[in-house]
């Protein structure tokens, strides 16, 4: 049986599976809120004021906070460690969800007091999906399964919160109103930390005391800003990492153009209305899930950089071409499926990349550094979606997004460092250089003859 000095991370302890499903059950309730909510709020703002506008403006006013913060949280995320950091921001993502039905009812409520209180939840947000994401690895550690399997059932639990909270939210802003969809993301918020609190070891995913660059054990980075350096310096000495983060960062753009105003618009002016938005996410996230399985049966077998490619080419360009010609529903959903299948295999690629790159200690830092210029664009996407449907109309915006999503994933992938994402595979958990306790173990890489130290790259996943 392995023992504990022998489990990657140093997971103390017989094998617990109790870690992982923890981590995965506060993802799957926290990302279905969120779903429902993508839903539930264009539907309010567009219903209560008919603007595309101010659609976008709802969008910036959430991503902008969620991308600042989050790029300056990693180093309290490492210091404070993840778990607190992720019961108490869905504890405060929910009281301001919770703010937005409870104000409109008494009376009390105005647009630039939704813009606040969306601008607080996407604020604490971002530190608490980057606390989520940063104890998957050490959850791995504990349920002893392969770290690919562990990213992979991450992506799985995030598709089936993509297919469940869309057909939740269309439902329910259908038949009682968007208000109710934010009561429920409010509720699921409120749970997540439930779960994270009462699941979770205390100190998971906190630096060992005594590793480098750790502040308990009196490394050099022991300042904020020494340990913000620190990360900005690894991630600027990653080419690959550099490459994932703009490629990434230009398609979360247009899927946030997509997502926050592109579909909603489309559903009005079609008919469909929330129902449709509803069903075509459902259609995209169910088919998404068998991708995701998929890859977390197979993945450690597939070429990465293939499948990633391939992925990208299915889950693209098609879903836009299709709103733009009006083909009919039956037709719009295929392709949504289709392109889910192909999305399916994304984020599990991108996370085993990720936890293979970056030593455990800067998770963190480099993980708040890299998903935040990777999500840069998000904050800006509705609100270019918005003014651009307003001055052209809705099939020349959708036309010209889609074109730009094939040029970008089919340009990308013609650059030499995407190599990197077989090579180093399999390698192990990242070696930390200026660790003793992890240079030259026996399994890992960075021994003698192995080449250059394998080090894991950021955790930039997509916003689809």
């Amino acid at each position: 049986m392995t023992t504990a000095a022998s489990i990657p991370g140093g997971a103390p302890g017989p094998r617990s599976y109790r870690p992982l499903a923890g981590v995965l059950a506060a993802m799957a309730v926290s990302l279905t809120g969120t779903r429902v909510s993508a839903i539930a709020l264009p539907w309010f703002v567009l219903a209560t004021t008919g603007s595309a506008t101010r659609t976008g403006l709802v969008a910036f006013c959430e991503m902008a906070p969620y991308v600042v913060v989050k790029a300056f949280t990693g180093p309290l995320v490492d210091r404070i460690g993840p778990r607190t950091v992720s019961w108490t921001t869905d504890s405060v993502s929910a009281v301001a969800a919770l703010l937005i039905p409870l104000l409109h009812s008494l009376g009390v409520f105005s647009f630039p007091l939704l813009l606040a209180l969306v601008a607080v939840i996407g604020a604490v947000r971002g530190p608490g999906d980057l606390a989520k994401h940063v104890m998957v690895p050490e959850a791995a550690d504990w349920s002893r399964v392969p770290l690919e399997r562990a990213t992979g059932l991450s992506g799985v639990t995030e598709r089936l919160a993509s297919t469940v909270g869309p057909a939740v939210g269309g439902s329910l802003v259908a038949l009682v109103g968007p208000l109710a969809g934010l009561v429920v993301n409010a509720a699921c918020f409120a749970l997540g930390s439930v779960v994270v609190a009462l699941a979770l070891p205390r100190g998971m995913g906190r630096t060992a005391p005594g590793a480098t660059g750790d502040a308990d054990g009196g490394g050099a980075a022991d300042g904020y800003w020494a340990r913000f350096g620190e990360g900005f310096r690894f991630l600027r000495g990653e080419p690959l990492l550099l490459t994932v983060i703009a490629t990434i960062g230009v398609t979360n753009l247009l899927d946030a153009a997509f997502a926050a105003v592109l579909v909603p618009v489309w559903a009005k002016e079609s008919g469909g209305g929330p129902a449709a938005i509803g069903l075509t996410g459902s259609a995209w996230g169910i088919a998404a899930i068998g991708g995701s399985l998929i890859a977390a049966a197979v993945a450690h077998r597939m070429r990465r950089r293939a499948v990633f490619f391939g992925g990208f080419l299915l889950a693209g360009a098609p879903r836009f071409l299709v709103l733009a010609c009006g083909a009919p529903l039956w037709a719009v959903l295929v392709v949504f499926a289709v392109g889910g299948f192909g999305s399916g295999f994304l984020n599990p690629i991108l996370g085993a990349v990720s936890f293979e790159r970056v030593p455990r200690r800067l998770l963190g830092r480099v993980g708040a550094l890299g998903d935040s210029l990777a999500w840069a664009g998000i904050p800006v996407g509705g609100l270019l979606a918005g003014a651009a449907v307003a001055a052209a109309g809705l099939a020349p915006v959708l036309l010209a997004v889609g074109a730009a999503y094939f040029l970008t994933t089919s340009l990308a992938g013609l650059r030499p460092e995407w190599r990197e994402m077989d090579r180093l595979r399999g390698r192990g958990r990242a070696v930390d250089p200026g660790d003793p306790g992890e240079a030259g173990e026996p399994g890992e890489s960075g021994g003698p003859g192995d080449g250059p130290p394998v080090r894991e790259a950021v955790h930039a996943e997509r916003a689809g």
